[in-house]
């Protein structure tokens, strides 16, 4: 059978928007997002999980803004989305993969994309949310999220308790700290950026987007490349 599915791979720096735009996707078009960063905070922070050595370790690296081991999250991201591309489904990741060897793999792993393309073809896109540093901290320095749903909390609405879709309470993530997101920054410049450089060499997709923009009018410049 013909494989018509699209993978989208929204990349960006903290707080460029990327689970927003995702979140988009999967609203309106009837994605899958594969909210990677928060899969991961979900493991490490499990109560199951914390005589767990293998997670402990990666929690200490999630924790600090560091990414985690990058054998360890190829592991676990390429479980799940094999499980989602054999149901079918239009998959968008937010911010990953996120090294080049959770995108390439090297001669003995498969990297991620290797997976995706089995399923999906030459229908993989890149988008990059184009913000400056100054940006990243000030969204993320501002940023609550919400302890049910896990939606974000805008900076213009910080201040309430509550989310205001789901009534739950709101928290401050740990990563969200001015020291941490600093760290984050330089995570994505050395270990994240170099992966559009090598997916253009290989000829994927790659669209550069202002991410400075209002969520819905970065939507709207996804939309007109993706169409």
């Amino acid at each position: 059978m013909k494989i018509t599915k699209k993978v989208v791979i929204v990349y960006g720096p903290p707080g460029s928007g990327k689970s927003t735009q995702a979140e988009l996707l999967e609203r309106k078009l009837g994605f899958f997002h594969f909210n990677t960063g928060q899969y991961i905070e979900n493991i490490v922070h499990s109560p199951t999980n914390k005589n767990n050595p293998i997670i402990r370790k990666q929690k200490k690296f999630f924790d600090s803004g560091v990414l985690c081991e990058p054998a360890w999250v190829l592991k676990i991201t390429k479980e799940e989305a094999e499980r989602v591309a054999r149901a079918d489904w239009n998959l968008v990741f937010s911010g990953s993969p996120r090294t080049l060897f959770e995108a390439f793999g090297d001669k003995k792993n498969i990297g991620l994309l290797a997976l995706l393309e089995k399923y999906y073809k030459k229908e993989i896109y890149f988008v990059n949310l184009l913000v400056k540093e100054n940006t990243s901290l000030h969204r993320n320095g501002n940023r609550l999220i919400c302890s049910v749903c896990g939606l974000p909390i805008l900076s213009i609405c910080a201040g309430n308790e509550h989310c205001s879709f789901c009534m739950g309470k709101v928290y401050k993530r740990t990563l969200d700290k001015p020291e941490i997101i600093k760290v984050r920054l330089e995570e994505y410049r050395k270990r994240t950026y170099p992966i559009f450089q090598m997916a253009k060499k290989k000829k994927y997709k790659v669209f550069n987007i202002n991410g400075e923009l209002p969520p819905y009018q970065v939507y709207e410049s996804i939309m007109k490349k993706l169409k």
